[in-house]
């Protein structure tokens, strides 16, 4: 008698052959994803900075002559995958300057002259096929235009 695999081993090997390449597929479409996702998230906060610094140059370049400052500003990306909403909350201004849509606290110190506390969110557009998940970022900051 000849010593050979019988039909039921050569099943299992084939399933067990199978198992271990679909465990593989499933972990690697999950860090696949999982790379994506980061990638995604790091352009936002880079355009989140981004629009933090636009805005402190349209602030700088606006003209408050009438008695109003800056409110809020809305970024949009070049690309359309991500949209951003700053929102000035405060400014902290010397005496004798006042901005009458927004608050301001008046301040002794010329050294803080000109602060702003904003807060800016970005979301993202999730009709665009590029994002893979949602994704919402927010920060707060104290900055001087």
């Amino acid at each position: 008698m000849r010593h050979a695999f019988g039909l039921p081993q050569v099943l299992l090997i084939i399933l067990f052959i199978g198992g271990i390449v679909s465990v593989t597929m499933r972990y690697a479409s999950l860090g696949a994803k999982h790379y994506a996702d980061s990638y995604t998230r790091e352009q936002a906060e880079l355009f989140l900075q981004s629009a933090a610094e636009a805005t402190l140059l349209r602030i700088s370049a606006y003209n408050r002559s009438s008695g109003g400052c800056m409110s809020d500003l809305n970024i949009t990306s070049s690309d359309g995958r991500f949209n951003a909403v700053v929102t000035i909350e405060r400014y902290y201004l010397a005496d004798g300057t006042a901005c009458n849509n927004v608050a301001y606290t008046p301040i002794q110190s010329e050294e803080s002259h000109g602060m702003v506390s904003m807060k800016v969110v970005v979301t993202s557009d999730n009709t665009n096929t590029k994002i893979l998940h949602p994704i919402r970022l927010e920060r707060r900051s104290l900055q001087r235009p």
